[in-house]
């Protein structure tokens, strides 16, 4: 293993001189400093992580809080991770990943641990137990979602109230008057998760301004599921001719079962999903979307934490704007009988 004393030696100049260039502490001339990592690539040298953390009272670790239920869609979930994971890189910080359900006592771990430098907060509830502790500490955070109070916090989100209207206004300019909402596990509800209440603020609100009737129903997703919940929104509203489906384990099962009822798609039924891109277009029916833009989220998430790191952050809202993409599963409201 390369020392730093022979990086120096290569380079020619004092071992401390070597350190100032790594640490940034001291101003070195650029000759100077060219000279160094010109030594430092070619003898292939990598500071020692825990001499650097004692050095610069800096851990270069980012924690971020997964945690991984049954009743999300973990792939959107990984996604993330893995955009604030090769972001993180980018700005030469290394990413502490926690999927444990431990709430405050994961924030307590990190911030009294010295573990990582800074933290990045998902699975977001609109009163998060977390936000307390967050508030009463100096160390940086960033969260991937929206609280109900957001004041002194930094959030990166899609903006899913804007979302919710963007499906209601779609499906009304289309003739549809009643629509169904099929929406994530009954938990994520009863969790006031913020993702998923504020979708439901849009749709509503819209609806009522365009005339629309609503109907929300939560699923656990898959067939049997999805089965009963279909059953139960066409016993409710037979009339129903349009899905909005912000729950992706229900998308494949709810065209199944349209398809066995013999009620085409758009033809009859119009459905329009919330999801990644790539469940859109790789569903039996191509489906008109508003996507999750899982990368840009963990991208501005890192942005905004580095910012924070080098003394130049504000606390800030950060909302995504929905993008809707029109495909081959909506079309115009079937003529009433």
């Amino acid at each position: 293993m390369v020392t730093l004393a022979e990086v120096a030696q290569h380079a020619g100049v004092s071992a401390s001189t070597v350190s100032y260039v790594l640490s940034g502490k001291r101003s070195i001339s650029a000759t100077t400093r060219q000279r160094v990592e010109q030594s430092i690539r070619e003898l292939g040298y990598h500071p020692n992580a825990g001499a650097r953390a004692l050095a610069s009272s800096r851990s270069n670790i980012i924690a971020l809080m997964v945690p991984l239920r049954t009743d999300m869609y973990v792939p959107v979930m990984m996604e993330i991770a893995i955009a604030v994971a090769t972001t993180a890189r980018t700005h030469g910080y290394d990413v502490l990943l926690l999927t444990g359900e431990e709430g405050p006592d994961a924030v307590r771990r990190v911030t009294g641990s010295g573990l990582a430098d800074a933290m990045i907060l998902m699975d977001v509830q609109l009163d998060d137990e977390r936000l307390p502790l967050l508030r009463g500490t100096d160390q940086p955070a960033v969260l991937i979602g929206l609280p109900a109070d957001t004041s002194g916090l930094t959030c990166v989100d899609l903006d899913f109230t804007a979302t919710g209207a963007l499906c209601v206004e779609h499906l009304a300019k289309l003739g549809h008057r009643d629509v169904a909402v099929i929406g994530e596990a009954p938990a994520v509800y009863e969790r006031h998760t913020g993702f998923a209440e504020r979708t439901l603020d849009g749709l509503r609100a819209r609806a009522r301004e365009l005339g629309v009737r609503l109907l929300h129903r939560p699923c656990e997703g898959g067939y049997g599921a999805m089965a009963a919940t279909l059953a139960r929104i066409l016993d409710e509203r037979p009339g129903t001719t349009g899905f909005v489906v912000q729950n992706e384990s229900a998308v494949e099962p709810l065209l199944a079962l349209l398809r066995q009822q013999g009620r085409a798609v758009p033809e009859d039924v119009s459905v329009l999903a919330i999801c990644p891109e790539q469940v859109a277009v790789q569903a039996s029916v191509r489906l008109t979307s508003v996507a999750i833009p899982a990368q840009e989220m963990g991208r501005h998430a890192v942005e905004r934490l580095v910012a924070k790191l080098d003394g130049r952050g504000e606390s800030e809202v950060v909302l995504l704007e929905p993008e809707l993409t029109v495909r081959a599963s909506t079309g115009p409201a079937p003529a009433s009988p």
